[in-house]
Formats: C-alpha cells, sequence, structure tokens
C-alpha cells in the first residue's frame, strides 16, 4: 500500500522513518439534515473504528510541494462504522401520501470504507501539532433500501457508496515517535444520485487515537537546525484555458417521489427499489489564473445535457407531483468562479456556479435552487500536456445532482 501511495501523489520512496500508523475510534451521531429527515429518522448512535498507514514528508525530500503545505502526512486507511444504532420509522401521517406504515424498525446497517486521507499541520512542536484532514475514497454498505425489511430507509439506496470526510485534529507526543489524538470528525456516505434513495448518511463526533509518526521528530529537528529553508521560490504564474468533457449518471428524484407516495399500495411499483439511470453530459471551459504552485482560481461556462428530459415531461402530464406544466428542455447553461488546489499530480477542483438556462419542471422548480455546486477530485499525467481524468459530483444545496467521470486538459 505504501508504494501505491508514492505513485498515486507523485513523491518518492525515501527512509522507512517517514512511514508511521494511527488507529481511532470515534463515537458519532447521525446528523439531521432537514425537518423532512427528522421526522423519520430516530435513533442516531454511530460507533467509527479506523486504521491507517502514514507517510510524512520531511525536508530532506526537497520537496516544493510538501514546504508549501508544512510537510503533510498521506495516509491510506481502512474504516468500520457500525451503524445498527441509526433506526428509521414512518409513523402514519397524511404528509406521506399513500405510503402505509411498516411494523419494524429500518436500520442503516454497518459500512467498510477504503480510503486516503491527506492531513495538513497547522502548528507543529516538540510535543504538539494541530492540522485538518481531508479524506476520499469508496464505501460498501451492508444493507440499503428495499421494501422487504429496510423500507424507511431513506438514507443509503446502494450497496457502494461515495465517502468524503473532514477533521479537525490535535495530537500530543508524549515520545518523539509516539502521540494521542483527539479531535472532531465529519463523514459523509452516499451514492452520488447514482441511485435512490440518497440522502446520504452524515455522522459527527469527537475522535480519539494513538499513532506513530517518527518524522515528526525529524521534522521539528530540521527546523530548529536551520535545514528546513522554508518554502522554495514559487515559479512565475500563467494564465490557462481548462477544457473537460464528462459523462455521468443519474436516477431521477422525481422517480422516487411518484414511487413512495403518490403509487398505490397493491400497484407493483408501490415503494419499489428499481429505478432507471439516466446518462449525463457535460462540457466546461475556463479561463483559470495559475498564481501559486498550489492554486488557480477563475472562472468558466457549462454546458449540459440530461437524457431524462422525457421522463420529466410525463411526470409532469400525469399531474402527481405538481399542477401544470412547464418547459422541460436536456439543457442547461451556467456561468461558474472556479478554484483548483493542487498537491503534485493530484487536484481538488471546486465550483459554485448559476444558471443562465435551465428548465427541468415544475417540481425542480420547488427543490433546486438557481446556483450548482461542483466538486472533484483529478490526477494528472504529465507526459499527456498535464491531460487529467477525475470524478466530478453536481450538487445543488449540496444534494448531489448526478456523478460523472471527467477527463481534461489545461492549455497554456
Amino acid at each position: 500500500m505504501g508504494v501505491l501511495l508514492v505513485v498515486l501523489f507523485g513523491g518518492s520512496l525515501t527512509a522507512w522513518g517517514q512511514w508511521g500508523g494511527e488507529v481511532r475510534f470515534t463515537p458519532g451521531k447521525q446528523l439531521i439534515m432537514d425537518e423532512y429527515s427528522r421526522q423519520w429518522i430516530h435513533g442516531r448512535q454511530v460507533y467509527t473504528v479506523a486504521a491507517e498507514l502514514t507517510h510524512t514528508a520531511v525536508p530532506s525530500d526537497s520537496d516544493a510541494f510538501a514546504a508549501d503545505y508544512g510537510y503533510p502526512t498521506l495516509s491510506l486507511g481502512v474504516a468500520y462504522d457500525f451503524n445498527h444504532g441509526v433506526t428509521m420509522h414512518r409513523y402514519p401521517s397524511p404528509s406521506w401520501g399513500k405510503a402505509q406504515e411498516v411494523d419494524y424498525m429500518s436500520k442503516l446497517g454497518n459500512a467498510l470504507t477504503v480510503y486516503g486521507a491527506f492531513s495538513r499541520p497547522l502548528i507543529r512542536s516538540r510535543h504538539w501539532e494541530a492540522a485538518y484532514v481531508l479524506r476520499m475514497g469508496l464505501g460498501f454498505n451492508a444493507l440499503k433500501y428495499n421494501k422487504k425489511d429496510d423500507i424507511d430507509n431513506e438514507l443509503i439506496g446502494s450497496h457502494a457508496t461515495i465517502f468524503f470526510g473532514a477533521g479537525c485534529m490535535v495530537s500530543y507526543f508524549f515520545t518523539p515517535e509516539w502521540a494521542l489524538t483527539a479531535g472532531v470528525e465529519y463523514h459523509h456516505h452516499s451514492n452520488g444520485a447514482l441511485y435512490r434513495p440518497n440522502k446520504g448518511e452524515n455522522a459527527w463526533g469527537p475522535t480519539l487515537g494513538v499513532k506513530y509518526a517518527p518524522a515528526h521528530k525529524t521534522i521539528v529537528e530540521a527546523r530548529r537546525s536551520g535545514e528546513d529553508l522554508g518554502r522554495s521560490k514559487e515559479e512565475k504564474g500563467y494564465w490557462f484555458v481548462d477544457l473537460s468533457v464528462g459523462l455521468g449518471a443519474k436516477a431521477l428524484l422525481e422517480d422516487w417521489q411518484v414511487t413512495q407516495f403518490h403509487t398505490d399500495p397493491d400497484d407493483p411499483d408501490y415503494r419499489t427499489g428499481s429505478f432507471t439511470i439516466y446518462p449525463a453530459f457535460s462540457a466546461s471551459a475556463s479561463l483559470m489564473r495559475r498564481y501559486a504552485r498550489r492554486w488557480a482560481s477563475g472562472i468558466g461556462a457549462d454546458v449540459f445535457y440530461g437524457t431524462y428530459d422525457r421522463r420529466i415531461r410525463e411526470i409532469e402530464r400525469s399531474g402527481v407531483l405538481s399542477e401544470g406544466t412547464s418547459k422541460v428542455s436536456p439543457w442547461s447553461v451556467g456561468i461558474a468562479g472556479r478554484h483548483e488546489v493542487y498537491y503534485h499530480r493530484l487536484s481538488l477542483a471546486m465550483s459554485l456556479g448559476v444558471y443562465l438556462y435551465r428548465h427541468m419542471g415544475l417540481h425542480a422548480k420547488k427543490i433546486e435552487k438557481p446556483y450548482y455546486e461542483r466538486i472533484g477530485l483529478h490526477y494528472a499525467f504529465p507526459r499527456l500536456n498535464n491531460m487529467y481524468v477525475g470524478v466530478n459530483v453536481n450538487a445543488h444545496l449540496t444534494k448531489a445532482d448526478y456523478t460523472e467521470l471527467a477527463v481534461g486538459i489545461p492549455l497554456k
């Protein structure tokens, strides 16, 4: 795993003293994200155990990116969430439409997650270290929504999920290499709207752990002796045009709403767990300024094409979700501000956009905002003129709209 970590991040395989490990325990709570969820989420307890293999950059690496980030730690980790304390049940209410109460509690089920992590220290001394950490990976949930024995589990609709985590950590080194850690963490599992339901599992809580980090002593001593001369000189900034295309997929929220709350109990589609997956396409062009080794910002235009417009028209004509009809078009156009953060070949791309043209029906007008967010993790290939591949999630007010595989190239 260590060699894989180095290859992914474009680093070099150096002394074993840069390798370490960490174990953590987090007693957390499922977050209630809105009033709608509050009506059917009851139990909220989550317990997480995690273990990581870590690699920390040191000054002798002569790594400009590592120096810029204060010699961060990269990790490969595995986590197991004990989620059976999260229970869900819909009690009789007119707000559920034709959905009928069942005689059991639905459960979230346990999850196994494999992820990569980036931890950046903000404070580092002989005995103390304070850092933030970002984690991304893939999860497998033992249970998912089904109408047989988990019918009120609106959080997770597929076994495979996308994982994101973030936290703030403080470490106390009681020896030069061993530390106790404490902090607060948040994590999220969902399928990125690739299937339904997709409310997502969101949990947070305090975390405690212990870690072995021999590189900590090396970095502290290097700084005291003057070996660490700080960040290397920045290259001259430059402008570039970023061009990308995306192929994505989504399951319609409208289909979920129709089958859950507006279908007769004797209908085969009543509260079904089978949904059509629709392709979605995108193209983007952005003018960007790489003003620092770590960062680039700019503005761009996005064009989206959804193949599900015919289905939305059918739902509108039925009058099930809304009275009347409106214009429906597969095309959407937006303009977005963009920011990208780099670490060697990896980058985290973020954008916040406003639609200039979008017509997805009356129901979409109720639940969507006139703006959209996009976040993606990209990996560049220097030998191919820094052409990159990655995964993007498009969202409306943090609620996933669809997930896509993106390919792009920056042109100076």
